[in-house]
């Protein structure tokens, strides 16, 4: 059916009608002549030499050596391409509540001055980061699915599926008593403020908000792994505040022995039905005793196994290993923060401290099919480090992402209508394999015929549980435009259009930051509208920079 057309001045009407080529971020400015040496407090730096417009505090980023040496590091991410619906039918991936990048990129772009490196832009984290007015569940599931579908606003002639999940709401008072191991960073390369100073402040902020049955230990390591405090209930508020104050920095950095205790001291005190978490605050900077990514997020898979869960707050720009740092929480039944200012440590625990702590499923798993009538093909924006294979949504030993109170998570499809029957060939896809010589592309069935574009399943476990439930919705394409859909979901295509642009996507040519920014600023009003504001300031930023 035909749909009305734009309205006039419609800023999501006109988000695709001005095609501009697509920029890439500007590539790292080079540092030369550098020597380094250590001391009490960290690295100093001497002889330094840089080009034009290169601030010292941007030398570690420019370097981009690996753990231990200075530089951050991220994993290079491969973006997902269109896959034929006849080829692959079925799209399945683990969820990610994970935010640490997009308080990585403000803290590049405002308190740096610069574009973020393109693999630090993982598009789900930024789409994540907002909360959005999702129906919460009703039901006997711990969490409610939503979907909307539109034109999509980057390529008006796709589809954009928007797959939202949002997870029951637990006040504070029926939270269950939680066994929290703090294992906090003191190494040299902490001594910043914006790292161990504000590490402090976080934590703080947490502790006033534990109860009296809540339990806390901190643990801290540098050169070697000590306790700070022995656990400690949560009414004695005091004697935990003491025992952050007198934390200071100095030393290497031996974060594997540091976790190793850290579990030690969880399993020690576990609570049976209840929180067990350690939670992990470092720059990332491992590089005495354990420093292997496999084996240090081997140590928190086999923990989670035992229900005890690690969440990861990274803390300043120059030698942090984010690579690392998402793995572990990946496998270890937790989330990744990353925390730039005293803004976000309220916002991650404070407000989203039910959340941060408090699971409500785990293992939960995302399975699309697709109807081939109606879609030739589709892309899955974002989410490349969690895809899994289609036999892995029914294996329940497969791992896959949590959700916490209150948690929304949010997915998007990019969707090429099929045309005719579909049974044509898809001109959109390069082939990636020759034609089947034995066997020709197999039959639709009746629910082919139906009005479903496709059908969303999902599997989770109880915190406690290894058996996974199933949950089935088909879906409806209604054949809205891009400017009939919800504020929300234009306003989280904006925040994915941002992100692809940033990245320099090969998918994303028709608009611009100046587009996108309308685009926002016309949806800034909705669900926690001040974190929606600030990141129209970020969009602003990244035209100043440009230009």
């Amino acid at each position: 059916m035909e749909m009305p057309g734009p309205a006039v001045g419609d800023p999501a009407a006109r988000v695709a009608s001005n095609p501009v080529p697509a920029t890439k971020p500007a590539e790292s400015n080079r540092a030369r002549g550098v020597e380094t040496r250590e001391s009490q407090f960290g690295v100093e730096l001497q002889g330094l030499d840089v080009e034009a417009g290169f601030a010292p505090g941007m030398l570690r980023e420019a370097l981009g050596k690996g753990p231990g040496e200075g530089g951050d590091k991220f994993d290079v991410i491969e973006e997902n391409n269109f896959i034929a619906v006849a080829d692959q039918p079925l799209s399945t991936f683990s969820i990610d509540v994970d935010t640490a990048s997009y308080s990585k990129i403000r803290s590049y772009l405002n308190q740096f001055g610069q574009l973020p490196p393109r693999d630090s832009v993982r598009v789900e984290e930024l789409v994540n980061y907002f909360t959005y007015d999702y129906a919460t569940p009703t039901d006997e599931h711990p969490f409610a699915a939503n979907v909307e579908v539109a034109s999509c606003p980057w390529n008006p002639a796709n589809r954009l599926v928007r797959v939202g999940i949002k997870g029951k709401e637990v006040d504070t008072d029926e939270r269950p008593a939680s066994n929290l191991v703090f294992l906090l960073d003191v190494s040299g390369s902490m001594n910043n403020p914006n790292k161990l100073p504000l590490l402090k402040k976080g934590m703080k902020m947490l502790v006033d908000q534990l109860g009296e049955n809540d339990k806390v230990s901190i643990v801290v390591y540098a050169g070697a792994a000590g306790m700070v405090l022995e656990p400690t209930y949560g009414y004695e508020k005091a004697t935990i505040l003491a025992a952050l104050d007198r934390l200071q920095a100095g030393g290497s950095t031996n974060g594997g022995q540091g976790i190793q205790l850290a579990y030690k001291t969880a399993t020690e005190n576990f609570i049976q039905g209840g929180t067990n978490r350690v939670i992990l605050c470092t720059d990332g900077d491992f590089n005495v005793g354990e420093t292997s990514t496999g084996g240090l997020v081997g140590m928190a898979a086999e923990q989670a196994k035992k229900n005890i869960y690690l969440s990861v707050m990274g803390f300043g720009i120059g030698n942090h290993n984010d690579s690392m740092l998402e793995q572990l929480s990946n496998k270890a039944n937790g989330n990744y923060s990353f925390i730039d200012n005293e803004k976000e440590a309220r916002k991650v625990l404070v407000e989203q401290m039910s959340g941060t702590l408090l699971t409500i499923a785990k293992d939960v798993k995302i399975q699309i099919e697709f109807n081939p009538k109606k879609v030739a093909s589709y892309r899955l924006v974002g989410y490349e480090n969690r895809l899994l294979a289609a036999q892995d949504f029914n294996d329940d030993k497969k791992d896959a992402g949590e959700i916490g109170a209150g948690h929304t998570v949010t997915a998007f499809y990019e969707i090429v209508p099929a045309k005719g029957d579909g049974n044509t060939e898809v001109a959109a896809v390069d082939p990636k394999v020759d034609e089947l010589k034995y066997q020709t592309k197999p039959e639709t069935t009746e629910a082919a015929d139906t009005n479903e574009l496709m059908t969303l399943k999902l599997r989770y476990k109880q915190p406690e549980g290894d058996v996974s439930t199933l949950m089935t919705y088909p879906v409806v394409d209604s054949g809205n435009k891009f400017n009939q859909a919800t504020g929300d979901f234009q306003f989280a295509s904006a925040v994915a259009m941002f992100a692809l642009k940033l990245r320099g996507s090969h998918f994303h040519h028709e608009t611009n930051f100046a587009e996108i920014e309308e685009l926002v600023a016309s949806n800034v009003d909705g669900p926690g509208s001040s974190y929606r504001e600030e990141f129209l300031d970020m969009i602003r930023q990244v035209e100043r920079i440009q230009k």
